[in-house]
């Protein structure tokens, strides 16, 4: 039996050939390690080479703080590179006037959906792969374990499937692929920037009532605030290097060592976010044939009973 061409039907294999196999992909490769190393090696020159102390050592806690450094501007690379991968793969063959064409093959619309943004995710994993050379630098003086590594790199992948199922979302509502790509932008903008600044903003006033009203929180108490944080990557990503990162978040007042915050915040983001991309999916696959939808709808209403007309002599 040849699981191959079960595994991978024609639409993922024609995507898999047109997006591996050009020439954009090696140069899409070339210059994101390139950016990701130029992020590296800026980040050593800068602290060993021009702090105030002047020349300093490379220790363990210095390689932590590059690991930072190194996962946060990945995160920024993936949250530009995944909407401009997924944004247009529907609307662009709605474009070329393929669309068509591929509908009416054997191929089912859920199939085809998840096979568009299967290629697309595949092509952002291998970049994200090809940067584990740089990544190697951290290991040459430790402050990291591997178990840090594969939790942020199994996070990049999460983040790329939410980015890629509102991707596709939009490309099956919107008919042009720069309107599909401008509003994932938007909807990426809300999920990376705008989670934290109300966070920022709701925690501002929560630490000023706290202060006005004088008065010390109860024991084991904590502020609802977190949970706007717990929707942000960058919160998410943080409590995975941090554990108590969450205790901070939710000002967690009084309790013991081992108390914990109400929930941490990657498991909160995880939870959430797969709700939406469960959503987007189901949304991209009932919109992907909309003149099916609206036959079907049409045919419901003919088959409904109609009143009899009333004659001239009834009337």
């Amino acid at each position: 039996m040849n699981w191959s061409r079960k595994l991978i039907n024609p639409v993922i294999d024609k995507e898999f050939r047109l997006r591996m196999r050009s020439t954009r992909s090696m140069l899409s490769v070339l210059f994101y390690v390139l950016a990701l190393g130029a992020v590296a090696m800026g980040f050593i020159y800068l602290f060993l080479y021009l702090g105030q102390r002047g020349p300093q050592r490379f220790d363990p806690q210095m390689s932590q703080m590059m690991f930072y450094v190194l996962s946060f501007a990945q995160l920024v690379l993936i949250a530009f590179m995944a909407p401009a991968l997924t944004a247009g793969v529907i609307s662009s063959e709605r474009e070329k006037q393929t669309l068509s064409m591929l509908l009416t093959t054997q191929q089912s619309s859920a199939t085809i959906v998840l096979s568009k943004l299967v290629s697309a995710l595949s092509f952002m994993t291998l970049i994200v792969l090809a940067t584990l050379p740089v990544y190697s630098i951290v290991f040459l003086y430790g402050g990291i374990s591997p178990k840090q590594l594969i939790s942020v790199f199994v996070f990049y992948l999460f983040v790329m499937l939410l980015l890629g199922s509102l991707g596709v979302m939009f490309s099956t509502l919107f008919k042009r692929t720069i309107v599909a790509i401008i509003v994932t932008y938007g909807a990426g903008l809300i999920i990376f920037l705008i989670t934290g600044l109300l966070y920022l903003f709701f925690m501002g006033i929560e630490q000023q009532n706290m202060y006005q009203s004088g008065q010390a929180p109860a024991p084991g108490s904590y502020s609802w605030v977190g949970y706007l944080l717990g929707l942000n990557p960058a919160g998410a990503m943080m409590s995975l290097f941090n554990p108590s990162f969450s205790k901070e978040v939710f000002l967690l007042h009084g309790g013991s060592l081992n108390s914990k915050a109400p929930i941490e915040l990657w498991l909160e983001f995880f939870i959430v976010y797969s709700v939406v991309i469960v959503l987007a999916l189901w949304v991209a696959v009932r919109n992907i044939r909309p003149v099916a939808r609206r036959k079907r709808k049409d045919k419901n209403e003919a088959q409904l009973p109609q009143e009899p007309e009333m004659t001239r002599d009834e009337a």
